[in-house]
């Protein structure tokens, strides 16, 4: 399933870019939307690329029920985000990559991450493909994959609105 999140932010590019190489906000922000943390890795590049890593977990209650007993409670996920060196063009254009695993659970996100200036700030686009090898069950579970991803990014997103109020210098 083809899935296209826009998440908006109020201040520019390089603010967004801060935060996503934040360790502590990467770890609030999964806490925030009912996460437990077990691992988070921001490893910076020397031309100004980062890959950040998150290993959490969360209750199995937001996937489909009839595959609920193949997972048991909990599931883990994976998500790692590659980001590229600063492009030529538009500035504080950045763009990058995305994976979502979850583990115990047939599904995975793969895509891709744009982050551009807008007039009133930044808007970052996720584009990937959810896919589950299920055979019977695989497009209900990657709709509740992809709408569970695009939940928590929105609520990741509406979190670092309020985050940036209180850190950025006005």
């Amino acid at each position: 399933m083809r899935a296209s999140i826009d998440l908006q932010f109020p201040v520019p590019t390089d603010a967004v870019v801060r935060l996503v190489n934040d360790v502590e906000f990467i770890r609030l922000k999964a806490e925030h939307v009912g996460s437990r943390v077990v691992q988070v890795d921001v490893t910076p590049g020397p031309d100004g690329s980062f890959t950040s890593s998150v290993r959490r977990t969360i209750a199995s209650d937001q996937i489909p029920p009839q595959v609920r007993s193949f997972v048991g409670n909990e599931l883990e996920i994976r998500q790692t985000e590659a980001w590229a060196e600063p492009m030529d063009g538009p500035q504080g254009q950045r763009h990058g990559t995305v994976s979502v695993e979850i583990t115990g659970a047939p599904v995975r996100l793969t895509g891709s991450i744009l982050l551009v200036p807008t007039a009133d700030g930044s808007r970052m686009t996720y584009t990937g493909e959810v896919k589950s090898p299920i055979p019977i069950f695989g497009a209900s579970i990657e709709a509740a994959a992809t709408e569970a991803i695009r939940s928590a990014l929105t609520q990741e997103a509406a979190y670092a609105t309020v985050w940036l109020a209180g850190q950025e210098p006005s």
